[in-house]
């Protein structure tokens, strides 16, 4: 069997209502809109989708309870709004977590401040919080330093443990609209011609050739990035739109006591941090730190992982963790607004629209600041900029429904029999790829090598891999195994993990020996650079873990 994948065609010379450069969250959503709008679009991304700041996020889709504290109460009822929206749209990806807020005596936040912001929280959203589970916090006051008097306030939110999914999905029904789809697609510069932007020149990295292509809106949509396609585009802004802010994240095993609810608490200098149970881990993060350097060379610093890891000793001394525990590090940059002299916690989260028309660049937009929950507003306020008409949407829900839910069980049922699989493979197909899960059953049918585990230690299977290569648009190994069927964050995966995967998505792709080992070493490289593994030396860590 063999399912290579198509070369691309040029799209030299073409014309398109509106071209989106960048495929971030942010960026697949403005395309399927634009799409849906009736507008023909053309999304680029320069890497891969999520492949930046998106995957590099703490993958929780919240209100903004930290917004209160900064008066945008606008912001906080958007994003609960659009969590609540995600909920019900997405229920296989985006599901409610359970929050405490955790204080003790050397808290700079009392707990009657926080007790009223939780309140108005809750106002906000228009529902009551569900009672702390009786069991879980007797686990939690077991588990945490008994030298702290803690206090426990409760709230509920929501996570998307992969938003890269998410970002794959709304790219297909962008796809699905008729939206034109390239990444690994760098935007060299932005045609500017009488006042306005005209077009797009682009290099098309997977054979190394340039394309032109016009446009009657462009909008620019790269994220950190944002800058460097106007100055490659030589429109003067006169300051940077871009304040980049890095955010750090560790990942650890599950240990003895570590929390089934979500965790949110202050770090030694005061800043909100979470500790979040994950894919099987321990997701903790972030940090704030200004950083103007190269996005797509970013990278957390010893000191930020040492911060977090005496964050999370600090709170868990029994569970004995130390640096050598850590399974590895990561780091993005923020898109958030230029703002010089203010912290980075009191720079805004909200989304800015910069019409480029004053600096003799019409119908060019950049995009400055926006983050997971509100990508979908921010994708009907730009529709609505260029003059696509939209309507806010009504609830319909397209996922699978909850993991209680009795007809989910069923569908599981339904889909094990259809691909002859297992009830926990066709759970992880449904709660990945939801309304696809069952096209996904049936190719699996075909033949043993589609119903093979990706690799030993989980139950994922290479159909889902060839529809990542067939229907979402992925090029690499990285593509896959990072993005559309992450196994590889998983806490199994190491190079023999790789290796193995490689051998059989290879059998299925008709790679030849020598695809097989560019596609193993780039994606090495690529994992290795974006998943960290401190230094095994560091005197600073090992220091934190004492």
């Amino acid at each position: 069997m063999s399912l290579a994948v198509k070369p691309r065609p040029s799209l030299d010379g073409q014309h398109f209502h509106v071209v989106v450069v960048g495929g971030g969250i942010n960026g697949v959503a403005i395309a399927r809109e634009c799409a849906r709008g009736g507008k023909r679009t053309l999304l680029l991304e320069q890497n891969d989708f999520a492949s930046g700041v998106t995957s590099r996020s703490t993958r929780i889709i919240h209100g903004g309870i930290r917004y209160l504290e900064h008066g945008e109460l606008d912001l906080v009822r958007e994003s609960i709004r659009e969590r609540e929206r995600l909920l019900r749209e997405r229920s296989h990806l985006v599901h409610p977590i359970h929050f405490y807020f955790l204080l003790n005596e050397t808290s700079q936040r009392s707990a009657m401040k926080v007790r009223a912001g939780l309140w108005l929280y809750q106002k906000i959203a228009g529902k009551k919080t569900a009672g702390a589970g009786e069991m879980e916090l007797a686990r939690l006051h077991r588990a945490l330093d008994a030298g702290h008097q803690w206090q426990f306030l409760n709230f509920e939110d929501a996570q998307c443990e992969f938003p890269e999914r998410l970002v794959a999905e709304w790219m297909t029904e962008a796809s699905d609209a008729g939206a034109a789809i390239r990444n690994h697609c760098e935007v060299l510069a932005v045609d500017i011609g009488q006042g306005r932007a005209r077009g797009v020149l682009f290099r098309d990295r997977t054979t190394g050739k340039d394309q032109r292509v016009d446009a009657g809106w462009i909008i620019n949509c790269a994220g950190p990035w944002v800058d460097r396609v106007c100055q490659r585009s030589n429109i003067r802004t006169g300051k940077p739109l871009i304040g980049g802010v890095r955010g750090s994240h560790i990942v650890l095993p599950r240990f003895p006591g570590a929390p089934t609810a979500a965790l949110y608490t202050e770090a030694s200098d005061g800043r909100p941090v979470f500790v979040l149970p994950w894919n099987d881990q321990v997701l903790v993060g972030t940090t704030e730190i200004p950083d103007t350097g190269d996005p797509g060379r970013v990278a957390p610093s010893s000191q930020e992982i040492e911060y977090l890891l005496r964050l999370v000793t600090g709170m868990f001394n029994k569970a004995k963790l130390s640096a050598q525990d850590i399974k590895y590090a990561f780091a993005g940059i923020r898109p958030l607004p230029s703002s010089s002299g203010d912290k980075p916690s009191a720079i805004s989260r909200r989304h800015f629209l910069h019409d480029h028309t004053q600096e003799g660049a019409a119908r060019l937009i950049s995009i400055i600041g926006g983050k997971l929950t509100t990508a979908a507003s921010l994708a009907r306020e730009c529709a609505r900029k260029i003059g696509i008409k939209v309507a806010e949407p009504t609830a319909v829900a397209v996922g699978p429904g909850s993991a209680l839910d009795p007809v989910l069980d069923q569908q599981v049922i339904d889909i094990a029999r259809a691909g002859s699989i297992s009830e926990e493979t066709a759970r992880g197909i449904m709660e990945w790829h939801g309304p696809r899960a069952m096209d996904i059953a049936r190719m699996a049918l075909v033949s043993a090598e589609l119903r093979a585990p990706i690799c030993p230690h989980n139950s994922h299977i290479v159909a889902e891999v060839v529809e990542a290569y067939r229907k979402e648009y992925a090029i690499s190994l990285a593509d896959v195994l990072l993005r559309r069927v992450p196994v590889a964050l998983g806490p199994c995966w190491s190079e023999t993990c790789s290796r193995e995967a490689a051998l059989r998505i290879g059998a299925v792709m008709g790679w030849n020996e020598h695809e097989f080992g560019a596609q193993l070493e780039a994606f090495e490289l690529e994992r290795t650079a974006f998943l960290q593994k401190p230094a095994r030396n560091s005197s600073a860590l090992e220091a934190a873990a004492d």
